[in-house]
C-alpha cells in the first residue's frame, strides 16, 4: 500500500471511485499538531478540481498507468482513432481526453496513459512541440522587426496560431503544444 510520502506531481489517485492526478503538493507541519500532507488535484475521467488533506502516513489509492506510442488516424463521429505502434490494435478516443487536439495531423505519434486495472486510455498528450506548415498567412511587412509585433496565420491542421511579422505563407513553424504558442521557424 501507498502512504503520503508517496505523492509526487503526475501521481494518479483514486478517490470516491474517480481518478485524479495530483498537480501541485505539501507538507503543512505545526509544533503541536502532527504533520499534514496537501494535494491539489484535476479529474482524469471528469472535470472537478479538488484540493485535499491528509494525515502524514495515511494510506492512499494510487493507480498504475501505462504510457505507450500510438499514432493518430482520422476523425471522424465517434470520436479521435488512435493506432499502437507495437500490436496495431486500434482505439478511438472523445476529443475531451486529448490535450490540443486541434494541433492533430495524420501519422503523428503522440503517448496515451492506459488505466492498468481496466486498460482503458485515459489521456492523449501530444510531443511538448510541433513541426506544421503554415497553409495561409497575411504577407509581413518588411523592416518592422523593432517590435515583438505578431499576426495570425492558419496551420495544415486548421488552427490558428499567432506568429511573428516575418513567417509567411508555406513555412515551417515549430509550435509549442501546451501552450500553442509559436517557437520558432523551422528551415
Amino acid at each position: 500500500m501507498a502512504t503520503t510520502a508517496d505523492i509526487r506531481s503526475g501521481l494518479i489517485l483514486k478517490i470516491d471511485n474517480n481518478l485524479y492526478s495530483v498537480i501541485e503538493f505539501g507538507q503543512n507541519k505545526t509544533a503541536r499538531a502532527a504533520a499534514k500532507v496537501w494535494a491539489k488535484m484535476k479529474g482524469v475521467d471528469n472535470t472537478r478540481t479538488l484540493e485535499i488533506t491528509w494525515n502524514s502516513g495515511e494510506t492512499i489509492y494510487p493507480v498504475r498507468v501505462e504510457k505507450r506510442p500510438f499514432q493518430f488516424i482520422y476523425k471522424d463521429d465517434t470520436g479521435y482513432s488512435f493506432m499502437d505502434t507495437e500490436t496495431f490494435e486500434q482505439i478511438t478516443v472523445p476529443e475531451e481526453m486529448i490535450d490540443a487536439p486541434k494541433f492533430l495531423k495524420d501519422g503523428q505519434e503522440v503517448t496515451v496513459s492506459i488505466n492498468g486495472e481496466t486498460e482503458l486510455p485515459m489521456a492523449v498528450e501530444l510531443p511538448d512541440k510541433i513541426v506544421l506548415l503554415v497553409t495561409y498567412s497575411e504577407p509581413g511587412m518588411r523592416g518592422d522587426t523593432a517590435t515583438k509585433t505578431l499576426k495570425p496565420a492558419s496551420v495544415e491542421t486548421g488552427a490558428t496560431v499567432n506568429v511573428p511579422l516575418f513567417v509567411n505563407e508555406g513555412d515551417k513553424i515549430r509550435i509549442n503544444a501546451k501552450s500553442g504558442e509559436y517557437v520558432e521557424r523551422v528551415k
